[in-house]
């Protein structure tokens, strides 16, 4: 991935990125990248991990989310998905939960055809309490 678009895959940046895909389908957050990339290169320092994060993130291999908990979170990038998927997020634990189906496609459609306006994106996000929570 980081090599095949021009840039160099030194060991931090694969240490980073294999934590990265070790926790696929997790919504990681830096500190929490750093704190496991640690377990692998104890050398490594939390600024090394931003900047690979943030380059990762300009390279389209990682999406940023904002889930309104004072920090961004971190995932694997689908360039297979039309759309970024749903989120569900509890409000006490702060688990995440992924919502597969795109839920607004027939609103997608009529905005497109009411106000011929081209929808390319969408994000939504729930929030609430989490089963375990409830």
């Amino acid at each position: 991935m980081v090599k095949a678009k021009g840039y160099k895959l030194t060991p931090q940046r694969r240490a980073t990125l294999d934590v990265i895909l070790q926790n696929r389908g997790k919504h990681m957050s830096a500190e929490e990248v750093f704190l496991e990339v640690k377990k692998l290169c104890p050398e490594i320092g939390l600024a090394t991990v931003y900047r690979t994060i943030l380059l990762m993130e300009k390279m389209k291999i990682l999406q940023r989310h904002n889930f309104d908990d004072g920090r961004n979170r971190y995932e694997l990038n689908n360039p297979e998905e039309d759309h970024h998927h749903h989120h569900l997020i509890c409000n006490r634990c702060g688990k995440v939960i992924e919502v597969e189906e795109d839920l607004l496609e027939k609103l997608e459609n009529k905005i497109q055809e009411e106000y011929r306006f081209h929808v390319e994106d969408h994000r939504v996000q729930f929030t609430g309490y989490c089963l375990d929570c409830n």
